[in-house]
């Protein structure tokens, strides 16, 4: 029996950090599937094909990835697709209680889904969409932030 993840987030746009976490759930996970979702409290920088686009960009060359799009409870992708795990990444211990309260909150729409809490690597606890999406507004480098490899496409 395969052990699968799901690795869901907005991912706008997908970062080094996303990818550390992403690499170090595979070494749990025979698969992480990377669900691209809607969060209607962030306004999309790039749209949903833009952001799988570059999730696939970081993935190329990774065994046992997948990507997808989805709308929705997290957890009824989970069902759909016979998940039982949830990986999520935190920076720090805000991202800690936010998403400590999210596994919380799926638990009890769904308890035999667990979430896996993956604190990412000192080195990327820095990084956050929103900041990538800041430096590029005004131009900057982001090349320290985003995965190797990846193009980012013009957003505006």
């Amino acid at each position: 029996m395969k052990h699968i993840a799901l690795f869901p987030g907005s991912f706008d746009p997908f970062t080094a950090g996303h990818l550390n976490i992403l690499k170090r759930a595979l070494t749990m996970f025979d698969e992480v599937v990377v669900a691209v979702g809607v969060n209607r409290e962030k306004p999309g920088h790039y749209d949903m094909d833009q952001r799988v686009d570059i999730i696939r960009q970081a993935v190329r060359g990774l065994e046992g990835v997948s990507v997808i799009q989805y709308s929705g409870l997290t957890v009824d992708v989970c069902r759909e697709r016979g998940i039982v795990h949830i990986v999520r990444g935190v920076r720090n211990m805000l991202d800690f209680e936010t998403e400590r309260s999210i596994a919380d909150a799926n638990r009890r729409l769904c308890p035999e889904i667990e979430t896996i809490i993956i604190p990412t690597s000192q080195e990327f606890a820095h990084i956050s969409s929103s900041a990538v999406r800041d430096i590029l507004k005004f131009h900057g480098d982001i090349s320290a932030f985003i995965p190797e490899g990846v193009i980012l496409p013009d957003a505006e």
